[in-house]
């Protein structure tokens, strides 16, 4: 069984950082690609960000591209999503996801088989 446990959210300041950290469990994770959606208060989840397995390939939205990075660990079986200049937009739960078919990368929430409990971030302006 894949479990997904998503960790370092909190309350930022507009312009602030944040590192949000996935850490999976379960057969065959380190082979799966990786992905971030987040949801904010009546709005649908949407894609953030995707890891492939090897950690080479990345997928970002646009409204993201250039603040965020996306890298894993897979010794430590981790991937970690590194928020830089937030906006309060940005403001969300966010939602670590494992696809396993992993290629190519994708935006598309139903490509997503495994999910996290998700992890409240708020920017406040």
């Amino acid at each position: 069984q894949v479990q997904l446990i998503e960790s370092g959210g909190g309350l930022v300041q507009t312009g602030g950082s944040l590192r949000l950290s996935c850490a999976a469990s379960g057969r065959g994770v380190s082979g799966f690609a990786m992905g971030w959606f987040r949801q904010a208060p009546g709005r649908d989840r949407e894609f953030v960000s995707e890891v492939s397995w090897s950690g080479q390939n990345t997928l970002y939205a646009d409204s993201v591209k250039g603040r965020f990075t996306i890298s894993r660990d897979n010794e430590k079986h981790t991937v970690f999503l590194q928020m830089n200049s937030l906006k309060p937009e940005d403001t969300a739960v966010y939602y670590c996801a494992a696809d396993t078919i992993g290629w190519p990368l994708s935006t598309v929430e139903a490509e997503y088989e495994h999910w996290g409990q998700g992890t409240q971030v708020t920017v406040s302006s």
